[in-house]
Formats: C-alpha cells, structure tokens, sequence
C-alpha cells in the first residue's frame, strides 16, 4: 500500500497557507482531542436519557440552509472563474492572517475600525472556539452520554456533523465582518 504524500512546499495550496494560523489550528483542535479524550476517561456509569426536543434540529436545518448558501456562493464563484484558491482552506490562509493583524492593528484608527474590531473579535473567538470543540467532540462523543441530548445528537454522527457545520458557518461569519479597510477610502483609513 502506498503512503500517504505530504503537500510539495511548492503546491499552490502549501503557498498560500500562513504557517501561524495553521499551527494555532492545530493546536487548538489537538487540546480539544485531548480533553475530550480526559472527558471520555472519565465518564458516567450510569446511561443518561434522551429528552425530547434537545437535538435543535430545527435550528441547524437554519444552520444548514446558511452553510448550503455559503458552499452555493463558493461553487458558483469557482464555475464562473472568480476565485480559484482552495476557499475552504481560506481561514488559515494567509490572506486571513494578514486580515487579522490589520484589523487588530487599525483598532484605534477610528470609530469605523473600532466598531469592526468589536464585531469581529467574538466571531474569532467563537471560531478558534469551534476549532477546539471539533477536536473535542471527536473524543467525548465516543461518550453516548455526551451526544444523547446534543445538537445533532442522539448519534455521534450527527453531533459531530452540527458541530462542524457550525465551525464553518462562524468562518463564513468572521470574513464578512473582518476585511480589511479600503485604503482609498479616508474615512476607514
């Protein structure tokens, strides 16, 4: 069986990726591995009982009709020839990282910056949250108690599922809010 080959450093994709972002990705869905695997360990003997009404799956069919425009909006961009990076991967690219650091150093450059700053800030707190809890529920899930009356739950597939459509939606949030200020633009300057 062949192994599996890393990414040439010289693939378009390897490129555009910022080796910050990445490591911080990685390091945050690994801790989310690692205390869910601790929560595991330490589980209830005793069964919990499913609740009726405590899956919200209502919410993340809203959810899902959102992440379902987000990936028609991406497909119709990449038919139509508008964008041909990896859009998946924008969120660690280095696109992104330079976004970041403009908006958090353009903070006190006034109110428009400010008010940004403030939108946008629980966003990406709420996404590297999302990173964490991906690789968290990974490992707790194995828990039946810890999907039973989850988000997606009663099955570990479907936990796992709204989790990370959430992960991708809170993305797809956060870029909306955090590009960066036109510079021909004085008011955001």
């Amino acid at each position: 069986m062949n192994a599996p080959q890393a990414v040439p450093r010289s693939h378009p994709t390897s490129r555009s990726l910022s080796k910050r972002l990445v490591v911080t990705a990685e390091l945050l869905f690994t801790s989310g591995v690692s205390i869910g695997w601790l929560h595991y360990l330490h589980r209830s003997a005793s069964p919990l009982r499913h609740l009726p009404g405590s899956n919200a799956w209502w919410q993340h069919a809203v959810v899902a009709a959102v992440g379902a425009a987000i990936l028609g909006t991406i497909w119709f961009a990449r038919k139509s020839g508008r964008t041909a990076r990896p859009v998946l991967l924008a969120p660690l690219g280095r696109g992104a990282a330079e976004r970041i650091s403009l908006l958090f150093r353009q903070a006190l450059r006034g109110p428009i910056n400010f008010g940004r700053t403030l939108l946008a800030t629980p966003l990406l707190l709420l996404f590297m949250f999302g990173l964490f809890r991906a690789g968290y529920q990974i490992t707790s899930g194995l828990d039946p108690d810890n999907t039973v009356n989850a988000w997606g739950g009663p099955t570990y597939v479907g936990a796992l599922a709204c989790h990370y459509l959430d992960i991708f939606v809170s993305h797809g949030r956060f870029g909306l809010v955090a590009r960066p200020a036109d510079a021909a633009d004085p008011a955001h300057a």
